[in-house]
């Protein structure tokens, strides 16, 4: 039997699903931009805030806050889930699963230190694009919302919410990004 998933409102969690089989379902820029419209789609339908996301050919990650009022991380996340798995099945002309298992998470607020656990997943999911060959520096957005948490000019295709331990950094949003920079790099302690 597996573990109920800890739900709530005000929670920040770190969604993690990979593609059936772990194969490069998802390579094809395109595909990314479709997965990107189905995410866009759920901000229309439920009410929930975006922290981050990051597609790759073969997985995804998404940081999703639940808020008052809004739906849960199980009706987000399966919505999202769903609604890219029937587009790509159509195109591909097939049947049956696209996603490999049950999403996974993790609680941004029950880290030892929330702060810091945060700024590091957005590091982490900026630095999966530059692991993976796609682009040469995690500052660089590759079918993700990360830059939006280094360029204040920045605007992603789909709208990100800056987290509020993001915005606890400074007073502006430029002040956010220099500490949020200087930790990424080893410079600040959070």
């Amino acid at each position: 039997m597996r573990k109920p998933r800890f739900i709530a409102e005000n929670i920040t969690y770190h969604v993690t699903s990979r593609f059936i089989e772990c194969r490069n379902a998802i390579e094809d820029d395109y595909l990314k931009a479709i997965f990107e419209y189905c995410i866009s789609l759920a901000l229309a339908k439920y009410k929930f805030e975006l922290i981050n996301y990051q597609i790759m050919d073969n997985h995804i990650h998404l940081l999703i806050r639940t808020v008052p009022g809004g739906a849960s991380i199980s009706r987000i996340v399966q919505y999202i889930k769903s609604r890219f798995a029937y587009r790509y099945n159509k195109l591909h002309k097939r049947t049956g699963p696209v996603w490999n298992e049950r999403f996974k998470d993790s609680i941004v607020e029950f880290a030892d230190n929330p702060r810091m656990y945060l700024l590091n997943l957005i590091w982490y999911f900026a630095n999966n694009p530059v692991r993976a060959g796609k682009v040469q520096s995690p500052l660089d957005s590759y079918f993700g919302g990360s830059k939006a948490y280094f360029d204040s000019n920045y605007r992603p295709p789909v709208t990100i919410t800056h987290h509020t331990f993001f915005l606890e950094l400074g007073n502006t949003i430029d002040e956010c990004i220099e500490v949020l920079l200087a930790y990424c790099r080893g410079e600040a302690w959070i």
